[in-house]
């Protein structure tokens, strides 16, 4: 008898907690939906964010430009953070050398972003091709192209601020004349659509920041005589070799070919796009011979 109630019990109790699982599991589905369709809602209202706000014509300057420089400072941020955490030798560094070691990481960030955008946008992007019959070359921009120049834009303002308020600690006159210049030349292709094409192609140049920051961190680190050292020195030969010797004269050389198209441009347009690469070239050649005299003193004190 005891048996018989006990089963019954057992089976009450087994179709109360199913049935109490179902409703559970229909809640879930209904809260799962609910929340699908939140994310969705809130994924549309972004996409309509950044294609009416900050990737929209007007806004593009003003969007493009601080976020340049917000992340600048969050890169700088993040760069102390994490150099607390994994560099010893961050913490014994004075002021100004940890300060030098948090305005490299943004450099290095900056390069790489810029870098791989130029590289698309003259290499693999049909936007600046001679094949594109859409207008001439030095008139092409895109909603993306000037945004990518408008957060360098940001990098470079910041840059040279920082530059200038503790001068000459972060770096001499010849800093405060290549961020100068880049950045007039990068602002006004990015406001006038013009030129963006050899924008792009003298930034490309940047490739070799991020082995010049790193020449310096293993130099403050104490590892001038390591072999990673000597690997670097060699590095930045061949970069600046490619992107700022070879490639500056694959710049003037497309300019040459397309000088038609060149005349067309603002006077001032036409100004920057002869005066700043020339400029730039100068520097980068004589930078390129201190460059190899030092290779070459490193490698003779190796043999």
């Amino acid at each position: 008898m005891k048996s018989g109630k006990s089963s019954r019990y057992y089976r009450r109790e087994l179709r109360s907690a199913s049935q109490t699982y179902s409703s559970m599991n229909v809640l879930t589905m209904a809260m799962s939906k609910k929340t699908v369709m939140a994310i969705k809602s809130y994924q549309s209202q972004a996409e309509v964010l950044v294609k009416n706000y900050l990737l929209s014509d007007p806004f593009i300057p003003y969007t493009s430009i601080l976020g340049g420089i917000f992340l600048c400072k969050l890169v700088y941020d993040l760069t102390q953070l994490i150099s607390t955490f994994y560099f010893k030798s961050y913490a014994s560094l004075t002021k100004m050398q940890r300060i030098e070691w948090n305005n490299r990481g943004i450099s290095t960030v900056h390069a790489i972003f810029i870098t791989a955008t130029s590289l698309y946008f003259v290499f693999w992007s049909d936007l600046f091709s001679d094949q594109q019959l859409a207008g001439i070359v030095t008139f092409r921009s895109s909603p993306m192209s000037t945004f990518a120049l408008g957060v360098s834009v940001g990098y470079f303002s910041a840059d040279l601020l920082m530059i200038l308020w503790l001068y000459p600690s972060l770096g001499g006159m010849e800093y405060v004349v290549h961020h100068s210049l880049s950045g007039i030349a990068v602002a006004y292709s990015m406001l006038s659509g013009e030129g963006q094409l050899y924008t792009f192609m003298v930034l490309i140049s940047e490739i070799t920041t991020p082995e010049v920051n790193m020449r310096w961190y293993l130099d403050t680190a104490g590892m001038k005589r390591s072999s990673a050292y000597l690997i670097n020195g060699i590095a930045i030969f061949f970069a600046w070799l490619g992107a700022r010797i070879l490639l500056f004269g694959y710049t003037f050389y497309h300019v040459y070919l397309h000088y038609d198209q060149v005349i067309q441009m603002h006077i001032f347009g036409y100004f920057l796009v002869f005066v700043v690469p020339s400029v730039l070239a100068t520097m980068n050649l004589m930078w390129f011979g201190k460059i190899l005299k030092g290779l070459k003193k490193q490698l003779a004190k190796r043999q």
